[in-house]
């Protein structure tokens, strides 16, 4: 399956963005889908995850409460939509998506540039 996210963007502190990640390829709902994101000089960190059936949704410490991950099975599409930004969710942002209950994720989209300005 490729993967393309899209959304990014320059927003100032307390903003929102919706970022979409469009799947080709394969069907989407085939997949646990998650999102990532890496900050410069720092590592990839986990941002979200959303299982193929719905079944369960887990959120880093740092998104709860402001971020809400989505997807949209027939539309071959996931969504993070992203609320009360700080300047410390400036990263590169990535989706990805991996099999069922399997631990690494086997696909991962090109990222998008989300900064914050305070």
């Amino acid at each position: 399956v490729q993967l393309q996210a899209s959304g990014g963007g320059l927003v100032q502190a307390g903003g929102s963005l919706r970022l979409s990640c469009a799947a080709s390829g394969r069907t989407l709902s085939d997949y646990d889908m998650g999102w990532f994101r890496q900050a410069p000089g720092k590592e990839r960190e986990f941002v979200a995850l959303i299982t193929w059936r719905y079944s369960t949704i887990r959120y880093a410490d740092s998104a709860k409460g402001r971020f809400t991950i989505s997807r949209d099975n027939p539309k071959n599409t996931g969504y993070l939509q992203m609320n009360s930004l700080k300047p410390e969710d400036t990263a590169v942002y990535y989706c990805a998506a991996r099999t069922p209950r399997a631990t690494d994720y086997d696909y991962w989209g090109q990222g998008t540039q989300v900064t914050v300005s305070s």
